[in-house]
C-alpha cells in the first residue's frame, strides 16, 4: 500500500525566509513533532547528496534514520529519500510564492508493504496528523519572527 500524504500553508513571510528554516536540519526538532535529534551527516553546506541523521518517536517507537537529498532547489524545494530507515519513504518540502507571503508544503511519500502493510492505515492516519500540526508550527514559529 502506497502511503502518499500532503500538507500545506499559507504563511506570512516571504518565501526564501521560510525556506531557509524549514531546510535547516538545526531547526528539525523545533517544528517537526516527533524528531529530537536532527544532525547533517558531513561539512555545511546542504547540497544534493547530503545526508541528515534524525532521531525520532513515531507510534511509540524510538526509530533513528537517514535521509538524502536528491534534490535541492534553493528557496523552494527540497527532497530528501531514506537511506537508512525502518520503512521506504520520501519527504519533500516545498514553498511557493504567494501573493501574502508563500504555502509551505511538506508531502510524505512511502511504501507501507511487507511488514508494514497491516499497519498501514494507521501509519497514513497518523503521518497526515502529525505534518499537519507540523506545517502549523512552522507557521507559527516563523510568522513569530
Amino acid at each position: 500500500m502506497a502511503l502518499d500524504e500532503v500538507a500545506e500553508i499559507a504563511i506570512d513571510r516571504e518565501p526564501a525566509s521560510v525556506a531557509a528554516y524549514m531546510f535547516d536540519p538545526a531547526h528539525d526538532p523545533e517544528w517537526i513533532g516527533g524528531i529530537s535529534e536532527a544532525q547533517p551527516i558531513g561539512p555545511p553546506p546542504l547540497t544534493t547528496g547530503s545526508r541528515v541523521r534524525r532521531r525520532a518517536s513515531f507510534l511509540g517507537r524510538r526509530i533513528d534514520y537517514v535521509m538524502e537529498i536528491v534534490d535541492l532547489v534553493p528557496d523552494r524545494r527540497m527532497r530528501m529519500h531514506a537511506v537508512e530507515a525502518p520503512m521506504p519513504m520520501d519527504v519533500t518540502y516545498e514553498v511557493q510564492p504567494s501573493p501574502h507571503g508563500c504555502v509551505a508544503r511538506v508531502r510524505v511519500e512511502g511504501d507501507a508493504s511487507g511488514m508494514y502493510r497491516i499497519a498501514a492505515p494507521l501509519i497514513g492516519a497518523q503521518v497526515r496528523r502529525s505534518i499537519a500540526a507540523d506545517v502549523e508550527r512552522l507557521k507559527h514559529i516563523v510568522e513569530a519572527g
